[in-house]
């Protein structure tokens, strides 16, 4: 199977962070690493894509569009979840269905995991049942979840003791991405198993990240969702002055939009966000449990995150009047009732 990859030099990383875990007794990422991204790989065929069983655990809001890629190009796709029926749209459109993730990673050479945090991430790769327990030499499991470092390293070490190989790799991006097969992986682990998943990657996401030992994807994504979940906030609060001072704030997306400051996060989310419309695409309970996350990597190792840490007070707010699964742009709830209770 091709890939291609560009070689960066060595990068040292200047910093050696407290354990954050009872199961850590070393920092968490080693002094180098070396990153790669991908070009457009050479096509693989069907047959050669149908030759590796695919397994995939977790039928949620971006598990489900990911395998269904992975049906659409012609793989040998099993499914798990835990609530079944959330299998049958996949089964309908040719998977197999399994009853447990022992029994997907028993049949399959190489599994997918995307889980909404780390207690699932753990308890499906570890506990009764699961991944660990059906797993052996010579397969593959590649997490896709968004976890912390700790979480990573700790199912890596279960997953390496059987013999298998281990690659993290949660994704930048949500469910449109997920869907249209646009999502950016961030890869850390075994480089021999992110060799053989980089043809699967590729039909799910339009790029890859290779980042050394297991840690660094984790801590990648969590600062992504740390940036994100910031200027969301920020863009919340832009929205309401926008509007308290008498300006139009669908002018204000569009002058965003053209400027310097743009994001295609504004330009998609603004305009349902002045309705009070929060379509979900990443829902706000799992931006506040990666904000959480991020900030306690940030402590490890004594980095200040102000900013980020008055984000995720506003994303407890929000939580608190019940918007934990609406989309992550509903934390513009969180002000507007500030701004009621100040009139």
């Amino acid at each position: 199977m091709a890939f291609c990859s560009i070689f960066c030099p060595r990068i040292p990383v200047r910093f050696r962070p407290k354990p954050i875990s009872p199961f850590l007794s070393k920092p968490l990422f080693p002094l180098s690493y070396r990153v790669y991204s991908s070009l457009q790989p050479t096509p693989s065929t069907k047959d050669e894509l149908g030759s590796v069983s695919i397994g995939f655990l977790g039928m949620g809001i971006m598990g489900s569009p990911m395998a269904q890629n992975l049906l659409k190009a012609g793989c040998d796709v099993t499914v798990w979840n835990r609530t079944k029926s959330k299998c049958d749209p996949l089964v309908g459109l040719g998977a197999k269905y399994k009853s447990s993730p022992e029994e997907v990673t028993a049949t399959c050479d190489l599994t997918f995991a995307m889980l909404a945090d780390p207690e699932s991430a753990i308890d499906v790769a570890c506990g009764k049942n699961g991944a660990v327990s059906g797993i052996s030499s010579g397969k593959g499991y590649v997490d896709v979840s968004t976890v912390d470092a700790a979480s990573s390293i700790l199912i890596s070490k279960q997953i390496k003791d059987t013999g298998a190989l281990f690659l993290e790799a949660p994704v930048s991006g949500s469910k449109k991405p997920a869907e249209d097969g646009q999502l950016i992986f961030l890869t850390a682990g075994d480089k021999l198993l992110y060799e053989k998943a980089a043809p699967f990657l590729d039909i799910m996401g339009k790029s890859r990240f290779y980042l050394g030992d297991v840690g660094n994807g984790a801590a990648m994504k969590l600062v992504v969702n740390m940036i994100m979940g910031s200027m969301m906030a920020s863009f919340a609060e832009g929205i309401l002055l926008s509007q308290k001072v008498g300006l139009d704030p669908n002018v204000l997306v569009e002058v965003v939009s053209q400027g310097a400051i743009n994001a295609p996060m504004y330009s998609l989310k603004g305009p349902s966000m002045i309705k009070s419309v929060y379509p979900t695409a990443f829902p706000l309970k799992h931006q506040q449990k990666d904000m959480r996350l991020a900030l306690g990597l940030a402590e490890s190792v004594s980095q200040s995150t102000p900013i980020a840490a008055a984000a995720n007070e506003l994303y407890k707010v929000a939580k608190s009047y019940g918007l934990s699964d609406e989309d992550f742009s509903a934390v513009i709830e969180a002000l507007k009732a500030a701004r009621s209770q100040q009139s």
